[in-house]
C-alpha cells in the first residue's frame, strides 16, 4: 500500500492536475481504436489509457481537441499528453517526447467496391484524400508523383465527410490507417481496401517536452502492462483481427 501512495505523491507533483491525466484527444469515430459510444469513449486507445492510468493512481481526463492543434495545444501547458492515434515521427519529437510503442499499424487505402483501383500504379492522376493533421502526407511520396491531394480537416465528423466525399465522386481513394479503414469496410458493402501498405507504424503517447518523471511513469506502466499479459488482452479484445505486435 505504501508503494502505491508514494506513486501517486509523485504523480501528483508531474501533472497539470494533482491525481489527473488531462489529455488532448478527439473525439473522432476511429473504431476500433477509439469512439464515443452514448458518452463513453471506447476502444483499445481508452482501455489502455485506462490500464496505464489505473498503475499510475491518475484519472483519466479527455479534452477534444482539433488534430492540426495537438501540439500547439500541447504547448501552452494545459495538457500533459496528447493521446489519439499519433504516429511517432520526427517532426511530432520536435514538439513531444514519446512513450515506446504501444502498437504498430499498418495504411490501407479504401475506394469504393466498383473502382478499378487494385495496385499503387492505379492511383495516378486520381485525387486521393488525406486527413489534415496526420501523417499520411508522409506516404505521399510512395505514390505516382501525378496524384492530386484533396485535405480534410474538421473534427469529430471528418472522417464521415471523408467517406461522403469518396460516394459522391470527390475523391477516387482515401489513405489512412488499416484499421480505421477496415472498421469501415466492415460496415458498409459498398467500400472496400483496395490494397495495403506494411508501414507498421508506431503510435505513442506524446508527452509535454521536459516532463521526464510522467514519461518514464508512463513508460514504465506500459512496460509493465506488455509484462503481465494485459496489454495483449486488451489487443485480443478490441483488434482480433490483426496479429499483436509485441
Amino acid at each position: 500500500m505504501q508503494q502505491t501512495l508514494d506513486l501517486q505523491t509523485n504523480v501528483d507533483l508531474i501533472t497539470v492536475k494533482p491525481g489527473q491525466l488531462s489529455i488532448a484527444t478527439s473525439n473522432i469515430a476511429a473504431r476500433p481504436m477509439s469512439f464515443m459510444d452514448e458518452g463513453q469513449r471506447l476502444g483499445y486507445e481508452p482501455a489502455v489509457t485506462r490500464a496505464v492510468c489505473d498503475r499510475m493512481g491518475l484519472e483519466p481526463v479527455w479534452s477534444p481537441v482539433p488534430m492540426q492543434d495537438f501540439y500547439t495545444e500541447l504547448s501552452t501547458g494545459k495538457y500533459d499528453v496528447i493521446w489519439f492515434n499519433q504516429v511517432i515521427t520526427q517532426e511530432r519529437r520536435a514538439w513531444a517526447d514519446f512513450t515506446r510503442p504501444y502498437g504498430r499499424f499498418d495504411t490501407a487505402i479504401l475506394v469504393k467496391e466498383e473502382s478499378p483501383i487494385e495496385v499503387k500504379a492505379d492511383l495516378s492522376g486520381k485525387r486521393v484524400g488525406v486527413l489534415q493533421g496526420s501523417t499520411t502526407h508522409l506516404l505521399l511520396e510512395m505514390f505516382p508523383p501525378d496524384i492530386e491531394v484533396v485535405s480534410f480537416s474538421g473534427q469529430d465528423q471528418v472522417l464521415a465527410s471523408m467517406l461522403e466525399a469518396l460516394y459522391e465522386g470527390t475523391i477516387d481513394a482515401m489513405v489512412e490507417d488499416e484499421l480505421l479503414l477496415m472498421a469501415a469496410e466492415a460496415q458498409d458493402s459498398g467500400l472496400r481496401i483496395a490494397f495495403q501498405l506494411p508501414t507498421q507504424r508506431p503510435f505513442g503517447v506524446g508527452v509535454l517536452p521536459g516532463n521526464r518523471e510522467l514519461l518514464d511513469g508512463l513508460n514504465d506502466s506500459l512496460n509493465a502492462l506488455i509484462a503481465d499479459g494485459t496489454l495483449a488482452k486488451l489487443w485480443g479484445q478490441w483488434i482480433p483481427f490483426k496479429a499483436y505486435p509485441f
